[in-house]
């Protein structure tokens, strides 16, 4: 059995990169918590009182739902961010649903803490900041893509932003929940799904898919996967550029990362 955290911010990389003066404003209100598969951490409509910060391999996805019963993924989630009301100064209705694709623990956060904290901390504001603005970026690219690129290359970009939340190969998702992200029919998907396993990328088993070739998965995807990913890196920094594991064996180490941002203040 794994040893118990010694810090309530780890396994989240938002929190982790606080500094320690905000770290204290924040501490003593971080509720753990843990999720399943499905969870709906907060409904369209709803009010949304807390974030929440997925952490270590917690995957949660940003649905809209139409009234004829489809959904699209807008945005995907993981242990490089949080999921509520980010940026707000108050409690508001929820303009999407938040649901757990990948289940595990999570930190919440009372929104008022939150706001408190950020009152309090100039430093801390500009981190949620940035934060918002990647969330953002990503929201917009995937609006961009699904009006303009094939659905093979975006269901592509939807698995290797997955893998890059769960660092691993085997994708714990069934046929039912990427066709509801991808805004398809199951059946539409499942020929996609086939033609992408003769090309060698993945393979599909029963309520997974094995990612068996990420480069040529990347080659093959859509700009959109690397675009998001640039914008992480550039606005909070290598750190929190969410990455599969060839990217990651790539990136420069914590301390390369702190002295980029030391120069650039």
């Amino acid at each position: 059995m794994p040893a118990a955290s010694s810090s309530p911010f780890d396994g989240n990389r938002l929190l982790q990169d606080l500094q320690d003066a905000d770290r204290a404003l924040l501490a003593s209100h971080l509720e753990p918590t843990t999720y399943a598969k499905g969870d709906v951490i907060f409904a369209a409509g709803t009010e949304v009182g807390a974030i929440t910060f997925p952490c270590r391999q917690t995957v949660v996805t940003l649905l809209i739902a139409m009234q004829d019963g489809r959904s699209a993924e807008t945005a995907t989630i993981g242990c490089e961010g949080a999921v509520g009301g980010v940026v707000s100064d108050g409690r508001v209705p929820a303009s999407t649903s938040a649901v757990v694709q990948i289940g595990g623990p999570a930190l919440r956060l009372d929104a008022a803490h939150l706001q408190e904290a950020k009152r309090r901390s100039a430093t801390l504001r500009a981190l949620f900041t940035r934060y918002s603005d990647c969330l953002l970026a990503q929201v917009l690219q995937s609006v961009a893509c699904n009006a303009l690129h094939p659905i093979e290359a975006r269901c592509l970009r939807w698995l290797l932003t997955l893998q890059d939340r769960i660092a691993g190969d085997v994708l714990p998702v069934t046929h039912e929940q990427l066709a509801a992200m991808l805004g398809v029919q199951r059946t539409y998907l499942t020929r996609i799904l086939s033609t992408l396993q003769a090309q060698g990328l993945l393979r599909v088993g029963r309520g997974r898919i094995t990612v068996l070739d990420r480069a040529a998965m990347v080659d093959a995807a859509c700009e959109c996967h690397g675009a998001v990913h640039r914008h992480y890196d550039t606005v909070l920094g290598a750190g929190h550029a969410v990455a599969g594991p060839s990217e990651r064996a790539a990136q420069p180490g914590r301390d390369g990362i702190a002295a980029r941002r030391d120069a650039a203040r």
